[in-house]
Protein backbone atom coordinates (compact mmCIF):
# COMPACT_ATOMS: atom_id res chain seq x y z
CA UNK A 1 0.00 0.00 0.00
CA UNK A 2 1.53 3.29 -0.65
CA UNK A 3 0.65 6.65 0.87
CA UNK A 4 0.86 10.17 -1.20
CA UNK A 5 -0.90 12.49 0.43
CA UNK A 6 -0.67 16.19 0.90
CA UNK A 7 -0.33 18.12 4.03
CA UNK A 8 -3.82 18.79 5.97
CA UNK A 9 -3.05 22.57 6.16
CA UNK A 10 -3.03 23.73 9.87
CA UNK A 11 -3.31 20.42 11.36
CA UNK A 12 -0.64 18.01 10.21
CA UNK A 13 2.19 17.98 7.83
CA UNK A 14 2.32 15.55 4.70
CA UNK A 15 4.71 13.70 6.86
CA UNK A 16 2.65 13.52 9.55
CA UNK A 17 -0.44 12.16 7.52
CA UNK A 18 1.37 9.45 6.73
CA UNK A 19 2.84 8.40 9.75
CA UNK A 20 -1.02 8.36 11.20
CA UNK A 21 -2.31 6.64 8.29
CA UNK A 22 0.30 4.29 9.15
CA UNK A 23 -0.35 3.84 12.37
CA UNK A 24 -4.19 3.33 12.00
CA UNK A 25 -3.82 0.53 9.16
CA UNK A 26 -1.22 -1.54 10.81
CA UNK A 27 -3.82 -0.99 14.25
CA UNK A 28 -6.29 -3.53 12.28
CA UNK A 29 -3.41 -5.71 9.85
CA UNK A 30 -0.06 -5.20 11.95
CA UNK A 31 1.77 -6.91 9.50
CA UNK A 32 0.83 -4.68 6.87
CA UNK A 33 3.29 -3.44 4.15
CA UNK A 34 3.29 0.23 3.61
CA UNK A 35 5.11 2.80 1.93
CA UNK A 36 4.96 6.35 2.35
CA UNK A 37 5.75 8.98 -0.27
CA UNK A 38 4.40 12.39 1.08
CA UNK A 39 3.93 14.77 -1.87
CA UNK A 40 3.41 18.44 -2.25
CA UNK A 41 2.24 20.63 -5.21
CA UNK A 42 4.60 23.62 -5.54
CA UNK A 43 3.36 25.30 -2.47
CA UNK A 44 4.55 24.98 1.24
CA UNK A 45 5.45 21.90 2.53
CA UNK A 46 7.22 20.91 -0.99
CA UNK A 47 10.81 21.09 0.72
CA UNK A 48 9.72 19.17 3.66
CA UNK A 49 8.30 16.58 1.27
CA UNK A 50 11.39 16.85 -0.70
CA UNK A 51 13.73 16.25 2.59
CA UNK A 52 10.96 12.83 3.36
CA UNK A 53 11.74 11.36 -0.23
CA UNK A 54 15.42 11.79 0.16
CA UNK A 55 16.91 15.02 -0.34
CA UNK A 56 19.77 16.48 1.97
CA UNK A 57 17.59 19.98 3.91
CA UNK A 58 19.97 23.17 3.35
CA UNK A 59 19.27 26.05 5.58
CA UNK A 60 20.37 29.74 4.29
CA UNK A 61 19.64 33.38 5.93
CA UNK A 62 17.86 35.35 2.94
CA UNK A 63 15.55 38.65 3.14
CA UNK A 64 12.44 38.05 4.49
CA UNK A 65 9.34 39.45 2.47
CA UNK A 66 8.87 42.92 4.55
CA UNK A 67 13.13 42.99 5.31
CA UNK A 68 13.74 41.09 8.10
CA UNK A 69 16.20 38.59 7.42
CA UNK A 70 14.48 34.92 7.94
CA UNK A 71 16.19 31.49 7.80
CA UNK A 72 15.00 29.79 4.83
CA UNK A 73 15.40 26.20 3.67
CA UNK A 74 15.97 23.81 0.24
CA UNK A 75 16.23 20.45 -0.97
CA UNK A 76 19.54 18.97 -2.80
CA UNK A 77 20.33 15.90 -3.88
CA UNK A 78 22.77 15.49 -6.22
CA UNK A 79 22.97 18.56 -8.90
CA UNK A 80 18.68 18.64 -8.46
CA UNK A 81 17.26 21.09 -5.97
CA UNK A 82 13.86 21.98 -4.96
CA UNK A 83 13.12 25.58 -3.75
CA UNK A 84 10.08 26.36 -1.93
CA UNK A 85 9.85 30.22 -2.80
CA UNK A 86 7.10 30.64 0.30
CA UNK A 87 10.59 29.91 2.91
CA UNK A 88 11.92 33.42 1.94
CA UNK A 89 8.90 35.56 0.71
CA UNK A 90 5.79 33.21 2.31
CA UNK A 91 2.51 34.78 4.09
CA UNK A 92 4.05 32.98 7.22
CA UNK A 93 6.57 35.38 7.35
CA UNK A 94 4.88 38.43 7.60
CA UNK A 95 5.44 39.62 11.37
CA UNK A 96 1.67 38.85 13.31
CA UNK A 97 0.14 38.36 10.47
CA UNK A 98 0.40 41.78 9.11
CA UNK A 99 -0.06 41.92 5.47
CA UNK A 100 2.16 44.09 3.11
CA UNK A 101 -0.17 43.98 0.09
CA UNK A 102 2.05 47.05 -2.05
CA UNK A 103 5.50 46.72 -0.38
CA UNK A 104 6.02 42.83 0.15
CA UNK A 105 9.40 41.39 -1.77
CA UNK A 106 10.43 38.38 -3.76
CA UNK A 107 14.12 39.42 -2.95
CA UNK A 108 14.93 36.63 -0.52
CA UNK A 109 13.53 34.19 -3.27
CA UNK A 110 16.03 35.50 -5.26
CA UNK A 111 18.84 34.52 -2.87
CA UNK A 112 17.39 31.19 -2.40
CA UNK A 113 17.63 30.56 -5.66
CA UNK A 114 21.19 31.73 -6.11
CA UNK A 115 22.00 29.66 -3.06
CA UNK A 116 20.57 26.48 -4.65
CA UNK A 117 23.10 27.47 -7.81
CA UNK A 118 26.48 27.58 -5.24
CA UNK A 119 25.74 24.31 -4.03
CA UNK A 120 25.82 23.24 -7.53
CA UNK A 121 22.59 22.81 -8.46
CA UNK A 122 21.77 22.71 -12.05
CA UNK A 123 18.06 21.67 -12.21
CA UNK A 124 16.15 23.63 -10.06
CA UNK A 125 12.39 22.68 -9.35
CA UNK A 126 11.03 26.06 -8.26
CA UNK A 127 7.96 25.89 -6.50
CA UNK A 128 5.94 28.60 -6.11
CA UNK A 129 2.79 29.52 -3.46
CA UNK A 130 1.64 30.29 -0.25
CA UNK A 131 3.55 33.94 -0.82
CA UNK A 132 3.00 37.14 0.87
CA UNK A 133 3.84 39.08 -2.72
CA UNK A 134 2.90 40.50 -5.67
CA UNK A 135 5.45 42.47 -7.27
CA UNK A 136 6.10 40.13 -10.49
CA UNK A 137 9.22 38.44 -9.14
CA UNK A 138 10.97 41.69 -9.53
CA UNK A 139 12.86 41.01 -6.13
CA UNK A 140 13.60 38.01 -7.31
CA UNK A 141 15.20 39.35 -10.00
CA UNK A 142 16.78 42.21 -8.73
CA UNK A 143 18.45 39.63 -5.61
CA UNK A 144 20.01 38.14 -9.25
CA UNK A 145 21.63 40.80 -10.93
CA UNK A 146 18.89 42.98 -12.23
CA UNK A 147 18.03 46.20 -12.03
CA UNK A 148 15.04 48.04 -11.63
CA UNK A 149 15.26 52.35 -11.99
CA UNK A 150 13.13 55.02 -11.41
CA UNK A 151 13.29 58.53 -13.06
CA UNK A 152 15.98 59.44 -10.95
CA UNK A 153 17.82 56.74 -12.01
CA UNK A 154 17.16 55.21 -8.33
CA UNK A 155 16.77 51.83 -7.70
CA UNK A 156 12.72 51.89 -7.16
CA UNK A 157 11.73 50.64 -3.56
CA UNK A 158 10.78 46.92 -2.99
CA UNK A 159 7.47 45.90 -3.41
CA UNK A 160 4.39 45.29 -6.41
CA UNK A 161 3.39 49.03 -5.34
CA UNK A 162 6.76 50.71 -6.25
CA UNK A 163 6.60 49.30 -9.88
CA UNK A 164 4.58 52.18 -11.06
CA UNK A 165 7.40 54.43 -10.65
CA UNK A 166 9.78 51.91 -12.79
CA UNK A 167 11.30 54.18 -15.98
CA UNK A 168 14.16 51.22 -16.54
CA UNK A 169 14.53 47.85 -16.23
CA UNK A 170 18.52 45.55 -16.74
CA UNK A 171 18.39 42.35 -16.97
CA UNK A 172 22.21 42.06 -18.55
CA UNK A 173 23.15 41.88 -14.77
CA UNK A 174 21.31 38.76 -13.66
CA UNK A 175 23.23 35.64 -13.14
CA UNK A 176 24.76 34.00 -16.32
CA UNK A 177 24.51 30.29 -14.72
CA UNK A 178 20.99 30.51 -15.56
CA UNK A 179 21.75 30.18 -18.84
CA UNK A 180 23.01 26.42 -18.30
CA UNK A 181 19.92 25.70 -15.29
CA UNK A 182 16.55 23.72 -16.23
CA UNK A 183 14.88 25.83 -13.91
CA UNK A 184 11.07 24.47 -13.96
CA UNK A 185 8.17 26.50 -12.38
CA UNK A 186 6.25 24.22 -10.44
CA UNK A 187 2.63 25.86 -9.64
CA UNK A 188 -0.98 24.91 -9.24
CA UNK A 189 -1.96 27.69 -10.95
CA UNK A 190 -2.21 28.92 -14.18
CA UNK A 191 -3.15 32.51 -13.97
CA UNK A 192 -1.83 35.41 -16.17
CA UNK A 193 -0.32 38.21 -14.76
CA UNK A 194 -3.10 40.84 -14.39
CA UNK A 195 -6.76 41.48 -15.55
CA UNK A 196 -9.34 40.08 -14.01
CA UNK A 197 -7.83 36.60 -13.50
CA UNK A 198 -4.74 38.19 -12.80
CA UNK A 199 -2.18 37.57 -9.39
CA UNK A 200 -3.47 41.37 -7.70
CA UNK A 201 -7.56 40.22 -8.89
CA UNK A 202 -7.16 36.81 -7.58
CA UNK A 203 -4.69 36.83 -4.94
CA UNK A 204 -4.28 39.98 -4.02
CA UNK A 205 -6.76 40.10 -0.99
CA UNK A 206 -6.03 37.02 0.41
CA UNK A 207 -2.66 38.81 0.97
CA UNK A 208 -4.33 42.14 2.65
CA UNK A 209 -4.87 43.63 -0.23
CA UNK A 210 -8.06 46.10 -0.51
CA UNK A 211 -9.32 46.96 -3.83
CA UNK A 212 -7.83 50.01 -4.04
CA UNK A 213 -4.55 47.88 -3.52
CA UNK A 214 -5.75 45.35 -6.31
CA UNK A 215 -6.09 47.94 -8.72
CA UNK A 216 -2.56 49.54 -7.90
CA UNK A 217 -0.95 46.36 -7.85
CA UNK A 218 -2.99 45.02 -11.44
CA UNK A 219 -1.60 49.00 -13.01
CA UNK A 220 1.91 48.54 -11.21
CA UNK A 221 2.18 45.03 -13.00
CA UNK A 222 0.97 45.72 -16.43
CA UNK A 223 3.55 48.92 -16.59
CA UNK A 224 6.34 46.53 -15.53
CA UNK A 225 5.73 44.32 -18.05
CA UNK A 226 5.22 47.19 -20.64
CA UNK A 227 8.86 48.39 -19.20
CA UNK A 228 10.13 45.37 -19.68
CA UNK A 229 9.11 44.24 -22.83
CA UNK A 230 11.18 47.54 -24.21
CA UNK A 231 14.23 46.00 -22.39
CA UNK A 232 13.96 42.34 -23.09
CA UNK A 233 11.73 42.08 -26.27
CA UNK A 234 7.83 41.05 -27.27
CA UNK A 235 8.68 37.70 -25.30
CA UNK A 236 7.75 40.27 -21.97
CA UNK A 237 4.19 40.73 -22.92
CA UNK A 238 3.60 37.49 -24.41
CA UNK A 239 4.64 35.82 -21.12
CA UNK A 240 2.39 37.95 -19.23
CA UNK A 241 -0.34 36.38 -21.03
CA UNK A 242 1.18 32.72 -20.07
CA UNK A 243 0.23 30.19 -17.56
CA UNK A 244 1.67 30.43 -14.25
CA UNK A 245 2.74 34.13 -15.19
CA UNK A 246 0.45 35.37 -12.37
CA UNK A 247 1.80 32.15 -9.87
CA UNK A 248 2.60 33.62 -6.26
CA UNK A 249 1.88 37.42 -6.88
CA UNK A 250 3.30 37.43 -10.57
CA UNK A 251 6.50 35.39 -9.44
CA UNK A 252 6.15 33.27 -12.19
CA UNK A 253 6.27 35.87 -14.79
CA UNK A 254 9.79 37.04 -13.61
CA UNK A 255 10.64 33.77 -13.63
CA UNK A 256 9.32 32.90 -16.96
CA UNK A 257 10.79 36.11 -18.27
CA UNK A 258 14.42 36.60 -16.88
CA UNK A 259 15.27 32.91 -15.79
CA UNK A 260 14.33 31.22 -18.81
CA UNK A 261 11.72 29.04 -17.10
CA UNK A 262 9.47 26.38 -18.23
CA UNK A 263 5.87 26.12 -16.31
CA UNK A 264 4.67 22.54 -15.02
CA UNK A 265 1.90 21.65 -12.81
CA UNK A 266 3.53 21.21 -9.67
CA UNK A 267 2.13 17.59 -8.45
CA UNK A 268 3.34 16.73 -12.06
CA UNK A 269 6.95 17.60 -11.82
CA UNK A 270 6.90 17.00 -7.89
CA UNK A 271 5.72 13.43 -8.52
CA UNK A 272 8.54 12.81 -11.07
CA UNK A 273 10.70 14.62 -8.51
CA UNK A 274 10.19 12.43 -6.01
CA UNK A 275 9.86 9.01 -7.78
CA UNK A 276 6.30 8.26 -7.45
CA UNK A 277 6.06 5.97 -10.93
CA UNK A 278 8.75 3.70 -9.17
CA UNK A 279 6.59 3.48 -6.12
CA UNK A 280 3.19 3.19 -7.60
CA UNK A 281 4.59 0.02 -9.54
CA UNK A 282 4.66 -1.92 -6.64
CA UNK A 283 1.62 -0.41 -4.72
CA UNK A 284 -1.93 -2.56 -5.36
CA UNK A 285 -3.78 0.33 -3.59
CA UNK A 286 -2.89 4.47 -2.97
CA UNK A 287 -4.68 6.35 -0.31
CA UNK A 288 -3.75 10.12 -1.12
CA UNK A 289 -5.56 13.11 0.65
CA UNK A 290 -5.47 16.75 1.84
CA UNK A 291 -7.28 18.99 4.27
CA UNK A 292 -10.14 19.65 2.06
CA UNK A 293 -11.28 18.02 -0.76
CA UNK A 294 -13.29 20.36 -2.72
CA UNK A 295 -13.63 21.80 -6.08
CA UNK A 296 -10.14 23.40 -5.72
CA UNK A 297 -8.63 19.52 -5.49
CA UNK A 298 -9.60 19.12 -9.13
CA UNK A 299 -7.68 21.88 -10.64
CA UNK A 300 -4.00 20.60 -9.91
CA UNK A 301 -4.07 20.05 -6.12
CA UNK A 302 -1.90 17.17 -5.23
CA UNK A 303 -4.78 14.50 -4.67
CA UNK A 304 -5.96 14.55 -8.28
CA UNK A 305 -2.34 14.55 -9.62
CA UNK A 306 -1.69 11.57 -7.36
CA UNK A 307 -5.45 10.00 -8.59
CA UNK A 308 -4.69 10.65 -12.30
CA UNK A 309 -1.37 9.31 -12.03
CA UNK A 310 -2.39 5.96 -10.46
CA UNK A 311 -5.65 6.04 -12.63
CA UNK A 312 -3.36 5.86 -15.97
CA UNK A 313 -1.03 3.01 -13.88
CA UNK A 314 -4.16 0.77 -13.27
CA UNK A 315 -3.82 1.28 -9.92
CA UNK A 316 -6.95 1.73 -7.58
CA UNK A 317 -7.12 4.91 -5.35
CA UNK A 318 -8.97 6.12 -2.08
CA UNK A 319 -8.61 9.51 0.00
CA UNK A 320 -8.36 10.73 3.23
CA UNK A 321 -8.96 14.33 4.13
CA UNK A 322 -10.46 16.61 6.99
CA UNK A 323 -13.24 17.90 5.35
CA UNK A 324 -14.85 16.38 1.82
CA UNK A 325 -16.88 18.75 -0.59
CA UNK A 326 -16.84 17.22 -2.98
CA UNK A 327 -19.85 14.56 -4.39
CA UNK A 328 -18.62 11.12 -5.16
CA UNK A 329 -19.49 11.58 -8.66
CA UNK A 330 -16.77 14.07 -8.83
CA UNK A 331 -14.60 12.34 -6.96
CA UNK A 332 -14.74 9.04 -9.54
CA UNK A 333 -14.25 11.71 -12.38
CA UNK A 334 -10.92 11.93 -10.69
CA UNK A 335 -9.48 8.36 -10.26
CA UNK A 336 -10.51 8.54 -6.42
CA UNK A 337 -12.77 5.22 -5.70
CA UNK A 338 -13.89 6.86 -2.33
CA UNK A 339 -12.60 9.66 0.41
CA UNK A 340 -12.79 9.54 4.10
CA UNK A 341 -13.32 12.36 6.16
CA UNK A 342 -12.62 13.27 9.44
CA UNK A 343 -15.73 14.79 9.75
CA UNK A 344 -17.22 11.59 9.40
CA UNK A 345 -16.15 10.64 12.63
CA UNK A 346 -15.75 13.76 15.00
CA UNK A 347 -18.69 16.52 13.29
CA UNK A 348 -16.67 19.03 15.42
CA UNK A 349 -14.68 20.99 12.97
CA UNK A 350 -12.27 22.68 15.86
CA UNK A 351 -11.83 19.03 17.03
CA UNK A 352 -11.20 17.96 13.88
CA UNK A 353 -8.38 20.31 13.34
CA UNK A 354 -7.28 20.05 17.01
CA UNK A 355 -7.11 16.54 17.05
CA UNK A 356 -6.37 15.62 13.79
CA UNK A 357 -3.53 13.18 14.06
CA UNK A 358 -5.71 10.57 16.09
CA UNK A 359 -8.93 11.31 14.55
CA UNK A 360 -7.11 10.10 10.96
CA UNK A 361 -5.81 6.89 12.64
CA UNK A 362 -9.10 5.79 13.37
CA UNK A 363 -10.07 7.09 9.97
CA UNK A 364 -7.47 4.45 8.69
CA UNK A 365 -8.32 1.79 10.81
CA UNK A 366 -11.46 1.83 8.94
CA UNK A 367 -9.36 1.95 5.83
CA UNK A 368 -8.37 -1.29 6.38
CA UNK A 369 -11.35 -3.17 7.71
CA UNK A 370 -12.70 -2.56 4.13
CA UNK A 371 -10.14 -2.73 1.98
CA UNK A 372 -7.32 -4.96 3.77
CA UNK A 373 -8.79 -6.97 6.46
Amino acid sequence: MLIAADKFKGSLTAVAVAEHVTAGLRRVVPELSVEALPVADGGDGTVAAAVAGGFERREVRVTGPVGAEVTAAYALRGDTAVVEMAEASGLQLLPDGVFAPLTATTYGSGELLRAALDAGARTIVFGVGGSATTDGGAGMLAALGARFLDADAEPVAPGGGPLRDLVTADLSGLDPRFADVDLVLASDVDNPLTGPKGAPAVYGPQKGASPEDVETLDAALAHFATVLEKAVGPQAATHAKAPGAGAAGGIGYGALVGLNASFRPGIEVMLDVLGFAPALERATLVITGEGSLDEQTLHGKAPAGVAAAARAAGVEVIAVCGRLALPAEALGAAGIRRAYALTDIEPDVQRCISDAGPILESLAARIAEDYVS
